[in-house]
Order: structure tokens, then C-alpha cells, then sequence
């Protein structure tokens, strides 16, 4: 119970910050959306090919895994941050930080250690693919990261992925 003395309004807020397993968190959905697929690349005879990674369908060390995030939205945005968090057993194809270019989006992509950044200068109404690889490194058990997207010029437009499980096994 928050109170005043005062007769004239008084403004506040209240902030609840709380700690979970990343595979425990739930998606959370908005007018700015983002979403995480994971997929393995598999060679074949014919060329290359992808399949879901899913908890039947786990990972081997050294596999290659294409990380697709989905973003969509319905207004126009301009300044948008990425976090993609990736899970401690993959590590990325690209190591250097870049400008480019894909489907009438330009972007700024910086990699670090447990995260990938992307800086949108403008998003366009609509829905986009963004990709990036990564190797498996290690065995075991991961909570998969989650993807965070927000409008930096207008926060209250943010949404995250749900978190999820990875096996990669020997």
C-alpha cells in the first residue's frame, strides 16, 4: 500500500525483478514480436538440408546449427536491438562485427561471448528472417537462450522468446 499526505497527485511505479532458469521463461508477445528457431544443417548427396532441432531430434558435437529468428512487426520502428543468448555449447560461425544487408533490412551485427547484438537503424513494417551459424562445441544438457527485441526510441515496444532445453550428445 503505497500512501500520501499530500492533497496534490503524486506519481509512482513499482518494479518486480525476480531471477528463473532460462528454460523455465515463457515467450512474451507484442506489437514488436521476435521468435527463435533452431535447425541442423545436414549434408546430403543433393546439397544441404535442414532439420528442427527438437527433443527428439538432438544434437552431436560438431554438428552445424542454423539460428533463425523470426521478427515481425506492425508499425514502423527505427533504432531496434537483438540479444539473441546462445546456449554454452555453441559458438559462431562469424566472429567479427559487420554492417549488412538482407531483404531491404540494414542491421549492424556485433557477436560476443553469450550473445548475439543486432542494431536495426530503421524496421519496416512487416515480418524478417535473420540467420547466423553456430558449431556444437561440447556435450551435455543447455537451457537455450532467449531472444529479447526492443525499440530503443520507444521501450515499451519489447518481447522475448520462451527459453527451451538442448541436448547434444557424444
Amino acid at each position: 500500500e503505497v500512501t500520501t499526505l499530500d492533497t496534490r497527485p503524486a506519481y509512482g511505479a513499482l518494479y518486480w525483478q525476480y531471477y528463473e532458469n532460462l528454460d523455465k521463461i515463457t515467450a512474451h508477445k507484442g506489437d514488436l514480436n521476435v521468435e527463435k528457431q533452431l535447425f541442423k544443417e545436414i549434408n546430403t548427396a543433393t546439397g544441404k538440408s535442414l532439420s528442427q532441432v527438437t527433443e527428439n531430434n538432438p544434437l552431436a558435437v560438431g554438428d552445424k546449427v542454423v539460428v533463425r529468428l523470426t521478427v515481425r512487426t506492425d508499425k514502423d520502428m527505427e533504432f531496434v536491438h537483438l540479444k539473441d543468448l546462445r546456449a554454452g555449447c555453441f559458438e559462431p560461425t562469424q566472429q567479427m562485427a559487420g554492417s549488412s544487408y538482407k531483404d531491404g533490412l540494414w542491421m549492424y551485427h556485433a557477436p560476443e561471448d553469450a550473445a548475439e547484438h543486432f542494431f536495426i537503424h530503421r524496421l519496416p513494417k512487416g515480418t524478417f528472417v535473420l540467420e547466423y551459424a553456430v558449431y556444437t562445441e561440447r556435450s551435455g544438457n543447455y537451457s537455450g537462450g532467449i531472444s529479447t527485441i526492443q525499440c530503443l526510441y520507444a521501450p515499451e515496444f519489447v518481447s522475448h522468446t520462451a527459453g527451451s532445453k538442448i541436448l547434444v550428445q557424444d
